[in-house]
């Protein structure tokens, strides 16, 4: 197979974030959904931008969990990012504090994914500006268009907006506990533990606690096997 060029990298880089950037519109309908105002739904995905966070936030406050769950979940979800940084530093090495500071705002799963795959430095930059640069964008554009579109819905199809986030959390999910990706094994333990302390506590605590309560499934799910681990 031959080594990827600049633009297949940068026409993967882009497609992967028009792809991922369309689920804002879940995000702006669920964030509708949970009381929030359209420019409230806008600042999140604009100074935020973790769409994982950005649901646990809005899926605790539409549960009627207080504001301080709702956050502590979004910063336990959001802790992900600061390894990525660390992986990605000696990569994509950003100089100067503003460009670091531009730079970690980009870092997420996809463009982590991304710049990784690429088969050197400049390639693996191009991958990471291109994705992030086009996943920003239709994030943040296609919030807007969800909450708007929320804010008309009436009847049946707004008590739909309830399956939004669990939804969208499981499209996110999904490919991370296949086979094919870096140590599905354990974020698959990670996955049902979680699931399983959050089920078991929801009757007796209130709405929000039992997310951040299930961080507790990754110190249960153990150390990746040997065969998980990607050099």
């Amino acid at each position: 197979m031959s080594a990827p060029t600049r633009s297949s990298v940068l026409r993967d880089a882009i497609g992967l974030g028009l792809a991922v950037g369309l689920y804002g519109a879940a995000f702006g309908a669920a964030a509708d959904a949970a009381g929030l105002d359209l420019w409230q739904a806008m600042t999140l995905s604009a100074l935020m931008f973790t769409g994982a966070s950005q649901f646990a936030l809005v899926g605790v406050l539409g549960a009627g969990g207080s504001a301080l769950a709702a956050v502590g979940s979004a910063l336990l979800l959001g802790t992900r990012n600061s390894v990525y940084g660390v992986r990605l530093l000696p990569l994509l090495q950003p100089r100067g504090v503003l460009r670091r500071l531009g730079t970690a705002h980009w870092v997420i799963d996809e463009t982590t994914a991304l710049s990784i795959a690429a088969p050197d430095r400049a390639l693996a930059r191009l991958a990471f500006l291109a994705g992030g640069a086009s996943i920003f964008l239709m994030w943040n554009a296609t919030t807007v268009i969800g909450a708007l579109g929320a804010a008309a819905l009436t009847g049946p199809a707004l008590a739909a907006l309830d399956a939004v986030v669990p939804a969208a959390f499981l499209a996110l999910l999904w490919p991370r506990l296949r086979k094919g990706f870096p140590e599905a094994g354990v974020q698959l333990r990670v996955a049902i533990g979680g699931a399983a302390v959050a089920l078991a506590l929801t009757p007796f605590v209130p709405a929000g606690v039992q997310v951040v309560a299930a961080v507790v499934a990754v110190g249960l799910a153990g150390r990746p096997r040997t065969r998980e681990v990607q050099t």
